[in-house]
């Protein structure tokens, strides 16, 4: 069912006509630095001028074309929401649930007033606990209303067997964003853990804890949440998908870790037999046993209490905000201020209702022809990559044939779902703004264990239609993008080959990339985690991965800081081969030889991948992304891979003596 019968009618009755809004220049002039020579620094030569007319707001921990698009998605979607909340709606309609989310998140009295009281039976649950059997039983519950405790439950498709939703359990129940942040002594990561205990000290002083008790709780809080964070995983051991896959029955489970009631977890969730489950992290579930054991019933409830007020703070009123502001914002990122209200409350409205406030973006602002364009870029790359596993020259011929057929079973997904999901199983009502949180956390939760142990429904979308991004995903082997990206600076509806080829074009083949990187090649062509390789292919993939590991790692990103070259690798890899194939597929259909604004073609098209990345960005959050993202830094994605091409060499006459050129033996190639 898309949407009941009233909301496609209210949909009709509005009148939404698709907009499309004046096109932006593909190459802007004032966008550039004409003083830096292309050949010395390419990001400062393409951006600098981007970057003085786009100051970083006080908001922003980094601020980039990419952010920018957002921030139209953003409006338009206000636009949207703010007309569907001043409107009369039918009780229950979406249109009714859109407007009574958003209208309580920006009824800052109404929050102020009632306080913690909407959390009041939740911190009665907790402190109704007398045994560990009572602990367990409210894990349980914490799982069920999207609350963080211990680990983490889901269903997701079995890695090896990838047409099946099975159940998964992965490690969780830390309050910071890094394992390291807990245990390594860098200077950084001992600041945080200063400052994350003062936040969790000022948390619970403000639910009217006094000095001693508040003092006493934070310690017990990082005491246990340390012993997690030692157990947990690295995020690079994590991209291992062979390392994270664990399958075992619920037997082995209860024996791998027998302080913690299995049977009686999964009942409460709703799950009677789950069947096999993957332990992601069977080492962390292990420790989580050993923690149950040691730990009182009485330091539990201190745990559970303060991620329940950690985990809602920001939907209550403006004490609690700002002091989880003070944390995730100032400390962990540099950021100076907090966002605008209506753009938070939006966030959460848009993430609560996300395809159907998706149906409302796309019927307004994804024009048909958008679609039609790139289905003829995606064919046009799929045809480059093709062609170019083909001509590899280290690749042998039966990888080669393994390697095509995943290629073209590859399924392209494009603006929207052709299924919407169905919301008239969550309740909006006009209680408090948190509450509502809480039952579409749970209606999300419980959406997501119907799945398990039903075979995959590979209509689903895992991004909403205004989300300004794309994504591929390997158990699914398909490629998506969602309308929102389908708009300058990525996508120029009345642009010329070389700055679509340049920007959305290098997007596409960076997603298909993904099906061949370090990770996503351990996926066959069905989605399943497979050795598909011959030894020698899969070695010397490795070697030539190396090198771009390597490469990346010896950028400095601020002071003695070096970037992850490992970490990254994936996205790296999906950088250079999108360049590559979406510069291969450009020659092929581009028939304009003469300039435009002074630039050739090839020039346009290695500009419009350097707009792509022009972003300014703090100190602060230099460093949270080069230890948490696997993506690198926006300027060293574009100083990293074009140093490996000839192509961009000879556009620009970029010289052997110069910052940007990087000799033959050095280069990486790949796909």
């Amino acid at each position: 069912m898309i949407l009941n019968l009233l909301d496609t009618l209210w949909l009709t009755k509005k009148g939404y006509k698709t907009t499309v809004s004046k096109e932006t220049p593909a190459i802007s002039l004032a966008d550039l630095d004409n003083t830096v020579d292309p050949g010395h620094d390419f990001d400062a030569y393409a951006n600098g001028g981007w970057k003085k007319l786009n100051p970083l707001p006080g908001d922003r921990a980094r601020f980039g074309s990419f952010d920018k698009l957002a921030e139209l998605a953003e409006k338009q979607l206000n636009g949207l929401v703010k007309e569907t909340a001043a409107q009369k709606n039918e009780k229950g309609s979406i249109a009714d649930k859109t407007a009574t989310l958003f209208n309580l998140g920006m009824d800052t009295v109404k929050i102020k007033e009632q306080g913690i009281k909407p959390l009041a039976p939740y911190f009665q649950e907790i402190e109704n606990i007398k045994t560990m059997d009572d602990v367990e039983v409210e894990i349980g519950k914490f799982h069920l209303y999207g609350f963080n405790a211990l680990f983490g439950f889901y269903g997701s498709s079995d890695a090896k067997n990838s047409s099946l939703v099975i159940a998964h359990i992965s490690q969780s129940g830390i309050g910071m964003p890094d394992r390291d942040y807990y245990v390594k002594d860098d200077k950084r990561s001992v600041d945080l853990r200063t400052k994350y205990v003062v936040y969790i000290e000022k948390l619970l002083a403000l639910l009217g804890d006094n000095e001693a008790t508040v003092k006493k709780s934070a310690q017990t809080i990082m005491s246990i949440e340390t012993r997690l964070a030692k157990a947990s995983m690295t995020r690079l051991e994590q991209r291992d998908p062979n390392k994270t896959y664990n399958k075992m029955t619920t037997k082995a489970l209860a024996e791998l870790a027998p302080a913690f009631n299995w049977n009686r977890y999964f009942v409460s969730q709703g799950i009677q037999d789950p069947g096999e489950i993957n332990l992601s992290q069977p080492l962390f579930l292990k420790e989580v046993s050993s923690i149950l054991k040691d730990v009182p019933v009485e330091e539990w409830k201190v745990y559970l209490r303060y991620h329940l007020i950690s985990g809602n703070a920001s939907y209550l009123s403006d004490d609690f905000v700002n002091v989880q502001f003070d944390f995730y914002g100032k400390a962990m990122t540099g950021v100076e201020k907090m966002r605008p209200r209506w753009k938070r409350v939006l966030g959460v409205t848009s993430g609560a209702l996300s395809e159907a406030i998706g149906q409302l973006y796309v019927a307004k602002y994804f024009p048909a022809e958008a679609k039609e364009r790139m289905v003829k870029l995606v064919e046009n790359l799929r045809v480059s990559l093709g062609d170019r596993i083909k001509n590899l020259e280290w690749m042998g011929p039966e990888t080669k044939v393994k390697a095509l057929e995943k290629l073209h079973a590859i399924n392209v997904k494009i603006g929207y779902p052709d299924k919407w999901k169905d919301y008239s199983a969550l309740d909006i009502v006009d209680d408090s703004y948190v509450q509502n949180i809480i039952r579409s956390n749970e209606f999300e939760t419980k959406f997501n264990y119907a799945k398990i142990n039903k075979p995959v429904d590979k209509s689903q979308w895992y991004m909403s239609p205004q989300t300004v991004n794309a994504y591929y995903a390997p158990d699914m082997n398909e490629i998506v993008f969602p309308a929102a990206i389908l708009q300058p600076p990525f996508f120029f509806l009345k642009g010329d080959d070389a700055v679509n080829y340049g920007a959305i074009g290098v997007v596409i083949g960076h997603e298909l990339t993904h099906g061949f990187d370090d990770e996503g090649r351990k996926f066959d062509k069905n989605g399943n985690l497979t050795d598909w390789w011959t030894a020698e292919d899969s070695k010397l993939f490795d070697e030539k991965a190396k090198v771009l590991s390597d490469q990346f790692s010896n950028f400095i990103v601020i002071d003695s800081l070096h970037a992850d070259g490992k970490l990254s690798l994936g996205e790296n890899l999906a950088d250079l081969g999108g360049l590559n194939i979406s510069y291969q597929a450009f020659k092929s259909v581009n028939k304009e030889t003469g300039k435009i604004d002074g630039f050739t073609p090839d020039q346009r098209f290695y500009l419009a991948y350097a707009h792509v990345w022009a972003q300014n960005i703090r100190d602060k959050e230099i460093e949270r992304r080069t230890k948490e993202d696997p993506h690198a830094l926006g300027r060293l994605r574009i100083l990293g891979p074009l140093k490996n091409l000839p192509e961009f060499h000879q556009a620009f006459g970029i010289k052997p003596t110069q910052e940007m050129y990087l000799e033959e033996s050095k280069r990486a190639k790949i796909w």
